[in-house]
């Protein structure tokens, strides 16, 4: 059965960030690359949680989920992206949620976690155009939406 994967309250305000990009696959092969990026990880460098003005080298975890029903979302990754890739049409649109969880070592080489952005994810796909709309919801917005554009498309070209 296929089913419509539109978040219902996707804001409809301006969207954040948008691009438009060339694409020569389908949205199965997109929510196979989606699914691969879940629990992947970076470092990168951003301002320290306790000293203002300090910049520290930080790790960012992505956590994947797709849209189930319009209103929840449920997780999306390698042990479970082929049940739901045979619910999903070619083409259309299809919304995520993106959880990128944070944490840095301390003078101890403990691992700390501290607060997370979270981003919904809209791609669209017609006539093999691909359009990411991208809006930050929730955080301190450590992490550009343009970034989180960037580590979609450097999945796909990488074909996951």
């Amino acid at each position: 059965m296929m089913r419509k994967r539109i978040y219902h309250r996707f804001p409809h305000r301006q969207v954040e960030f948008e691009q438009k990009y060339r694409y020569h696959s389908d949205l199965p092969f997109f929510i196979k690359v989606m699914a691969n990026m879940d629990g992947k990880f970076g470092m990168f460098v951003t301002e320290s949680v306790t000293q203002r003005g300090h910049r520290i080298q930080a790790k960012r975890e992505i956590r994947v989920e797709i849209v189930t029903n319009g209103i929840d979302f449920a997780s999306l990754n390698y042990d479970n992206v082929d049940e739901i890739i045979g619910t999903i049409e070619k083409e259309g649109i299809i919304d995520f949620k993106i959880y990128l969880n944070y944490s840095y070592l301390d003078g101890k080489y403990n691992r700390v976690p501290f607060r997370g952005d979270i981003y919904l994810v809209r791609a669209i796909l017609e006539n093999e155009l691909m359009v990411l709309q991208i809006n930050h919801i929730d955080g301190q917005k450590r992490t550009e939406c343009g970034r989180v554009a960037d580590t979609i498309i450097d999945e796909l070209r990488r074909g996951s």
